[in-house]
């Protein structure tokens, strides 16, 4: 495990943030002012706006700050893991560059650090909608039944962690990225505390329920197994199933002389299992998929320009 100085590194992807990038760093930066050695890594994640001329500005000004901009949009957390591999301090803060969470909070997650490697803010009043709202409950879940850990269900994307964590996913190169479960092979030792979540002040969420449901999706395909173990289970359930229907329609014919009659019950009987084939083939195809792209070795990220990478 490699000694990293002592500091805090916030990392912060940005995409179509040229509106709200100057006054969160600012606002980080009054936070931050008593830490000696803090940085923040603003990585645009190809951003259609002003964000990476706003990210060259406000390094010019801030001795602090560092960015990069990437090839294409690769998402938030592919965006993220690209700022966790660059930061040099011991701590890491992620946070989203939207103004949701409030920078005044860092203290809260730095202070509870001292019982934890890793620590989410937990919204104590989340700013969403109901439809918003569900589809970020299945994600938790999801990252529940991914992480093993209890705590999952308060995943956020304001969040600080020990930076050696990163060694555990520190030879990772598949394109699908998600940080938290990543985290998890490092270490049991998540917790959370609560802060203030403030309404979006401008522009919209890149994130509908769509896709985040796809993104639970991914999540539990690519790093669990056990929607194979639930299609095995479904299919040692109706193996059970059938042999119970053939024993029905054995003795009923062995002790009454007659057959089940009727067609209903044959095509019943038929459609339940077509269904629980097709759904297992299903699970196993997406599978499938998930080795197909990593066989293609498409990286995570890839760096299009930086500003500030060469201060120390």
């Amino acid at each position: 495990m490699t000694k990293r100085a002592t500091g805090v590194s916030v990392v912060m992807p940005a995409y179509n943030s040229e509106e709200t990038l100057e006054e969160l760093v600012a606002r980080i930066e009054a936070v931050l002012a008593d830490v000696p050695r803090h940085e923040v890594i603003i990585v645009d994640d190809g951003s259609r706006d002003g964000t990476w001329a706003t990210i060259e500005r406000i390094a010019a000004t801030q001795s602090n700050v560092r960015g990069l901009t990437l090839m294409r949009n690769y998402g938030q957390h592919n965006a993220l893991l690209c700022g966790i591999r660059l930061a040099r301090y011991n701590i890491i803060v992620t946070i989203d560059d939207d103004l949701q969470h409030p920078p005044e909070e860092v203290p809260k997650l730095l202070a509870a650090l001292a019982d934890a490697d890793v620590v989410y803010g937990r919204p104590s009043v989340a700013a969403h909608g109901l439809t918003r709202y569900l589809a970020s409950r299945t994600t938790r879940f999801a990252l529940q039944a991914v992480m093993g850990a209890q705590n999952a269900t308060d995943v956020s994307a304001f969040r600080a962690f020990r930076t050696y964590l990163r060694d555990a996913f520190a030879d990772y190169s598949g394109n699908y990225v998600s940080i938290d479960p990543m985290l998890s092979w490092g270490t049991q030792r998540f917790t959370a505390v609560n802060v203030l979540h403030e309404p979006r002040k401008r522009g919209r969420s890149n994130y509908n329920w769509a896709r985040l449901a796809v993104h639970a999706l991914n999540l539990i395909t690519t790093f669990s197994s056990w929607p194979l173990q639930i299609a095995s289970l479904i299919g040692f359930a109706f193996t059970l199933f059938g042999l119970a229907t053939l024993a029905y329609v054995l003795g009923r014919f062995v002790l009454q002389g007659t057959s089940v009659p009727g067609f209903p019950f044959l095509a019943s009987i038929i459609a339940v299992f077509s269904g629980a084939q097709l759904f297992a083939l299903g699970i196993i195809g997406e599978y499938l998929a998930r080795v197909h792209s990593q066989s293609m070795a498409k990286p995570p990220f890839a760096v299009r320009r930086t500003v500030g990478m060469d201060r120390d």
